[in-house]
């Protein structure tokens, strides 16, 4: 059992190192949604943290399809779930924030709702 592991990995193209960095991202992006519609309240922050959770698990599945060497399926998964939540409509919640900033998500906090 544990050759069959070592050797699976030996197995492993660049393709896979790729699949598995492009879900981290799409986990990352995901998080970052959640995180500024928690901060801000936000509909658009809203509906992409939901929708975030579908493409992280079409991600998750990509990933699966391609350590099973099915490379171009997989990336394809990854590479549409990507696409589809870069295209979700987002308020303009940064003004004059830095890049740092931005890349993890840090807005002021304007929930008007708060408890």
């Amino acid at each position: 059992m544990e050759l069959r592991i070592i050797s699976k990995f030996i197995e492993m193209t660049y393709l896979t190192y790729i699949a598995i960095f492009g879900a981290a991202a799409i986990v990352f992006l995901w998080l970052r949604d959640v995180r500024i519609f928690y901060r801000t309240g936000l509909a658009g922050f809203r509906k992409a943290a939901f929708r975030g959770v579908l493409y992280s698990a079409l991600g998750t599945l990509g990933i699966f399809f391609t350590l099973y060497m099915l490379e171009l399926l997989g990336l394809g998964l990854i590479l549409g779930a990507l696409y589809l939540q870069g295209r979700i409509e987002r308020e303009k919640v940064w003004e004059s924030e830095g890049t740092l900033q931005r890349f993890f998500g840090s807005v002021p906090t304007r929930r008007a709702n708060k408890k």
